[in-house]
């Protein structure tokens, strides 16, 4: 939309262009086009209306009438345009009189749309979450604040405090949440979900139907209280006739998903949690979806006022079919594996059930009966006679459960009452009178208990019950007291035969062998019609008391032993010196010394723990045997027990130092040194070889030998073997020390240990091997080297050669590592660097000694020429 602008030359002044009739015929075509467009525009906009039903159609539509009228207004104020109107008023004023009304219609429309536009924005926000906002909780809050900013809107607007613009925006709102309403209760969607979900959208959407009513009048009392002059005095029915409507559509599809839900818990209230028959409540739904069918295909819109009448004619058809059709099949279907609680027995479960579905369509019926036209009509006289034969068939099925169940009681409740208390089961295939697998289990039929069970809900139901069946249910607490009893003592029976070990067992046959004669009085003699079963629980728990008892003080000496076990084969020994100064070890004999004497010390530590260990037997015999004499022959499996034990640690520890050594050698961390020396037969290690393995032999021949210092027990007791003299003075004491010196794994780890040793000296010997080179120094015979010299009397070059080379060597050698690091060895090479100098610094001094005496020679014979020349002369 452009104004057309005039083609004269407008610079003059506008007196002077008023009274030129060219420029004004120009100016009068121009504003005759901009009136005509003017006048058309307004007659548009005011012909537009809102494209949608939703409020937000019509803050649109103010926007967009806005944005044109707004793109006039900023026209007309152009400079140039003012100009023409001033020309046309000072040249002819009837003309622009005219034209100045369409231009104040343009202003007052353009005033009223921005007006409109500027106060509807504020709502905009609020509109949106009603139309597509996620929650209960937005549409909850939405309303109140909405209608909070209408009230605002009406109290400051120009436009919108009118009654004819604010009830139809208001109509728009409603439409809008009626709208969000169908949506989320779409009908085709909504039975196919779970009932609890679409119970909730029903909820959520009847509550926020309600709260749109309630915040209207919430809000048409604060427009009152707020001093306003211009009240809220809109057409209910206008606004609400719709959404009232809807929410009673929203009360009768809740009703109809109680009804279901209801269906589906027919016999028990939260059937489908507690069922022990899943497959009744899936065709329970069947049948319940075939009835709820039709609201799924509904030919009408039942949130239209409109269909009122079709959707009260569904509403009454569902109530009339939705309960005896219903019941019947579900008694049918589920008459052998009716539903029930879980604490329900099974005979009067099923009765409860029966009676339970024969009330609850008994209800329907007299309901219906209030409404005669129902029963009265072809289906209610159907629905009637259904509803006769189905009670029928209930109470033949209740009276078949009942006799049946009363027949089996009276016959099998005796025989079960025979039962005695405990049976005997072998916890393996080995035979029962083995010790540690016998098993005594309680012997209490569950079928007891079951009609007991039974025989109360029965006389709930109003039923006669078997004398017997009363008073066993009568008894019901002292059998559960007694059954309750059993276990536990069972229990902590076979607790305690489970904390002995074979040892054990056998050590305290005795004590055993006698709570078997008296919890076998339970398995052969005592019934559950017998007087003395408190008696025998009493007796069986007392006399388990006394073995747990003794059972705990064997286990608390059991456990030191072990302690001091465990002690003597944690021990270590071979304990190393530690080098003061990290550059100094001590030599191969200090150092193994130094192991022995830690060992012997050792020793003395274990050897006292060991000697504790027959005390502790002893208090053990005293507690079970009631003597002290450590040869009790109750004890003599013990006494071997603990005897092996003992064997088993001594090995061990051996076998864990042997290897703990073995590591020691093998890792790179020096111990001990030894020195490399220049000896007459050439270079050797000092200690040789031989000699640092057979110290390494020695020191792991002393610690297999410290098991001479365990002695052995005598046969079937904890008593030490005394010395034993044979032939001659010879003293023999038997100890551990056969036995264990004999053990595979501690003659390998002996083996592994020497090779290793062996190993780590041939390579100390090899790095020796370059020292050879100077072999010459040392094996090379100077008194013979030096005379043939002395009988050539070479040249002084050659004595020169021959210096260099010694003096070359002794610097050479002080160039060479002096320490070698190999596994647990250091290798000091100094000694035989320093043999290798003095070695070469000798041929030096006799190389010069022998060179001085020639040169001494040559002199002396040239000074006599010298002077035999003189005297010729």
């Amino acid at each position: 939309l452009k104004l057309e602008m005039p083609t004269v030359n407008l610079d003059r002044e506008v007196t002077v262009l008023a009274t030129i009739p060219v420029v004004i015929q120009s100016l009068k075509r121009c504003a005759v086009a901009w009136q005509k467009l003017i006048s058309r525009v307004l007659e548009e906009q005011l012909k537009k209306v809102p494209q949608g039903n939703g409020p937000l159609a019509e803050i649109d539509l103010w926007r967009e009438k806005n944005a044109t009228l707004s793109a006039l207004t900023e026209q007309i104020k152009l400079p140039k345009v003012q100009k023409v109107l001033e020309i046309l008023q000072e040249a002819e004023s009837k003309f622009t009189g005219d034209f100045q009304i369409v231009l104040n219609d343009l202003k007052k429309h353009h005033m009223e749309a921005q007006d409109s536009a500027k106060f509807l924005s504020t709502l905009e926000r609020h509109l949106k979450n009603l139309s597509t906002g996620t929650g209960v909780d937005v549409i909850s809050n939405t309303i109140p604040s909405l209608l909070n900013a209408l009230r605002l809107v009406w109290i400051m607007s120009r436009c919108y405090n009118k009654d004819e613009r604010m009830v139809p925006f208001l109509e728009r709102i409603s439409w809008e949440i009626s709208a969000r309403v169908r949506r989320v209760v779409d009908l085709q969607t909504l039975f196919k979900q779970d009932i609890a979900v679409a119970k909730k959208k029903i909820t959520e959407a009847k509550t926020t139907l309600e709260q749109w009513k309630k915040s209207y009048f919430t809000t048409c009392v604060q427009v009152e209280e707020s001093g306003s002059k211009r009240y809220w005095k809109f057409d209910v029915k206008r606004l609400f006739g719709k959404t009232d409507y809807m929410v009673l559509i929203c009360q009768d599809l809740y009703d109809i998903f109680q009804v279901t839900e209801e269906l589906y818990n027919v016999f028990i209230p939260e059937l489908t949690t507690v069922t022990e028959n899943p497959k009744a409540i899936d065709e329970l739904r069947k049948e319940v979806n075939i009835i709820i069918s039709p609201m799924e295909d509904l030919t009408f819109d039942p949130f239209s006022i409109e269909s009122a009448r079709d959707w009260a004619f569904v509403m009454e058809e569902f109530r009339e079919d939705v309960t005896v059709e219903i019941v019947r099949q579900i008694f049918v279907q589920n008459l052998k594996d009716p539903p029930r609680y879980k604490n329900h027995p099974p005979v009067a479960g099923a009765i409860s059930w029966s009676r339970s579905l024969s009330q609850r369509i008994q209800h329907t019926i007299t309901r219906f009966q209030e409404e005669e036209e129902l029963l009265a009509s072809e289906r209610g006289k159907e629905v009637k006679q259904i509803y006769l034969q189905v009670v029928k068939k209930m109470e033949e099925y209740e009276n078949q459960k009942y006799r049946q169940w009363r027949e089996r009681t009276e016959h099998m409740l005796p025989l079960l009452l025979k039962d005695t208390l405990l049976t005997v089961t072998s916890a393996t295939e080995e035979p029962v009178t083995t010790k540690k697998n016998v098993c005594f289990t309680l012997n209490f039929s569950p079928e007891i208990l079951e009609i007991i069970t039974e025989t109360k809900y029965m006389e709930q139901l109003g039923l006669p019950i078997p004398e017997m069946a009363r008073y066993v249910a009568l008894q019901e607490d002292k059998y559960l007291g007694y059954t309750n009893k059993l276990k536990a003592m069972l229990d902590r029976y076979h607790k305690l035969m489970e904390m002995m070990n074979e040892a054990e067992t056998k050590l305290l046959d005795q004590y055993v062998q006698e709570l078997w004669r008296i919890l076998k009085s339970g398995q052969k003699r005592l019934t559950w019609k017998s007087v003395g079963i408190g008696e025998f629980i009493l007796q069986c728990t007392q006399t388990i008391g006394k073995l747990e008892l003794l059972v705990h003080q064997v286990h608390h000496i059991s456990e030191d032993i072990s302690s001091k076990l465990q002690s003597i084969e944690s021990t270590n020994l071979f304990k190393f010196p530690h080098s003061k100064n990290s550059d100094k070890y001590p030599g191969a004999k200090e150092f193994f010394d130094y192991v022995k004497c830690e060992q012997a010390k050792e020793v003395k530590q274990l050897v006292r723990k060991y000697s504790a260990i027959p005390q502790l037997l002893i208090e053990v015999e005293r507690r079970v045997a009631s003597t002290n004499s450590g040869k009790s022959p109750k004890l003599a499996s013990y006494y071997a027990y603990w005897e092996n034990r003992i064997y088993q640690v001594l090995t061990q520890l051996i076998v864990k130092n042997l290897q703990a050594f073995n590591a020691t050698i093998v890792a790179n961390m020096p111990l001990l040194q030894i020195e490399a020396v220049l000896s007459v037969s050439g270079i050797t290690l000092q200690p040789n070889a031989s000699e640092i393995e057979k110290m390494t032999a020695q020191s792991i021949q002393d610690c297999v030998e410290v098991t001479k210092h365990f002695l052995r027990w005598m046969h079937g007791t904890c008593v030490e073997c005394p010395p034993q003299h044979v032939k001659g003075n010879e003293v023999v004491t038997f100890s551990f020390y056969c036995d264990v010196s004999q053990s595979p794994l501690i003659i390998e780890q002996a083996v592994l240990i020497t090779q290793n040793v062996h190993k780590l000296l041939a390579s100390l010997n090899k790095c020796l091997n370059q020292w050879k080179r100077y072999d010459l120094l040392w094996k090379s015979d100077k008194d013979a080297v030096l005379g043939r010299l002395a009988a050539e009397k070479p040249a002084c070059v050659i004595f020169d050669e021959q210096l260099q080379f010694y003096m070359k060597v002794s610097q050479e050698v002080t160039q060479q590592p002096l320490i070698k690091d190999e596994q647990f060895i250091r290798l000091q090479l100094a000694p035989l660097a320093s043999a290798v100098q003095e070695n070469a610094k000798s041929w030096v001094m006799s190389l010069g000694k022998l060179l001085n005496e020639l040169v001494r020679e040559d002199l002396f014979s040239l000074q006599d020429e010298i002077q035999v020349g003189v005297f010729s002369l």
